[in-house]
């Protein structure tokens, strides 16, 4: 009997809160796998384990079959290009069979754990100041930002089924980095919607230096516009629908069922606001940096002190000018290019995007 290991690869990150948040992610997921499946986790850069050691601990523990899956929310360049090359390269030098999982993606399950974040932002402010009717609040949706437009379609899809499944007045989607409108930009237009109270949620799995950065410009845009209420939104974290989700994109590599497609139809399965519908007749209308860990020094957000209050990252934009923003927030970070060779992204010098940051323009 061949045994089967679970791969959970995260992307990494100089937070300490973020890499513990994710260990709490691999230690929770073995309760929805089979009792004799091994899990195990590893990160893509900036901490330990990184993805070879958390392989290495599968295959001595007698795992023949490895099902990987990605840590993320959606399919970007660490996805579709990072992960796999590392699991590939360890797949052939070691000989074991190594399976490769969608991201979460936009799903039902997501949706529904995104939902209940921003539910539980809505009623602490409706606690606090008083009830006031969705149709009249705005929802920002701020996503992580990458140089890929399916990705940040995506973001901008979780918006809309959030927006029209729950009923907000209005929605506006921002992004953390790389592309546009990054949080501040958005921010400032989404104050002059007229709109009293705005939740702010970050479409985020943990904590880290870009959740602080939303959060930061968020008490600051919100220190300009006193009248307004600006209500911060907790990220997803290790929500049972999330859980549920990586437990799915797990599983349905071994299972005789291909992954669906169309996973959000809400024909199919309960949609956010849409929850009536499953089963309705559907008829015509016409008849990297492994290892350099939380705890190397000097690489960590809590020991940088460019910034006063919360990590801008606009000391890395310099950088930014002569190789592709792969530093995530991070200006210390130089990544090794030897073996990327990344298109350059279309927009960099758009207004609402990491230009946007510099204080020189304003």
């Amino acid at each position: 009997m061949s045994r089967i290991g679970v791969m959970i690869c995260g992307h990494g990150s100089r937070s300490q809160d973020a890499v513990d948040e994710f260990a709490v992610l691999a230690e929770k997921l073995p309760a929805l796998l089979p009792d004799d499946w091994m899990v195990d986790y590893g990160y893509l850069e900036f901490a330990n384990p990184v993805i070879r050691d958390g392989l290495d601990r599968l295959r001595n523990g007698g795992c023949d079959k490895i099902l990987a899956v990605p840590g993320m929310l959606f399919a970007a360049m660490h996805s579709k290009n990072d992960i796999p090359t590392v699991l590939n390269t360890y797949a052939k030098k070691h000989g074991v069979d190594i399976s490769y999982g969608r991201e979460l993606g936009v799903d039902a399950k997501m949706i529904a754990a995104a939902g209940a974040r921003v539910q539980q932002a809505v009623d602490a402010a409706n606690a606090e100041h008083g009830e006031l009717p969705l149709s009249e609040t705005c929802l920002v949706v701020i996503g992580r930002g990458a140089s890929d437009p399916d990705a940040n379609a995506n973001v901008a899809k979780i918006g809309r089924m959030l927006w029209e499944g729950m009923g907000f007045g209005w929605c506006e989607v921002g992004y953390s980095g790389v592309t546009f409108p990054l949080v501040e930009p958005c921010l400032e237009h989404t104050a002059k919607l007229e709109y009293k109270r705005i939740i702010v949620f970050p479409y985020f799995l943990f904590a880290g230096i870009l959740i602080d950065r939303i959060y930061g410009f968020t008490d600051q845009v919100a220190a300009a516009y006193p009248d307004l209420q600006f209500v911060k939104a907790g990220y997803l974290n290790d929500h049972e629908k999330v859980l549920e989700t990586f437990a799915e994109r797990i599983t349905e590599q071994v299972g005789d069922v291909p992954p669906e497609t169309c996973g959000t139809c809400k024909y199919r399965t309960q949609v956010l606001g849409f929850e009536a519908e499953v089963g309705a007749v559907q008829e015509s209308h016409h008849h990297h940096v492994e290892g350099q860990g939380a705890n190397a020094p000097g690489a960590t957000v809590e020991t940088c002190d460019l910034c006063d209050d919360f990590c801008t990252g606009e000391c890395r934009l310099d950088m930014d000018h002569h190789h592709h923003d792969h530093s995530h927030g991070d200006g210390h970070h130089h990544h090794d290019h030897d073996h990327h060779h990344h298109a350059q992204y279309p927009h960099a010098k758009h207004p609402h995007g990491p230009e946007s940051a510099r204080k020189s323009d304003g």
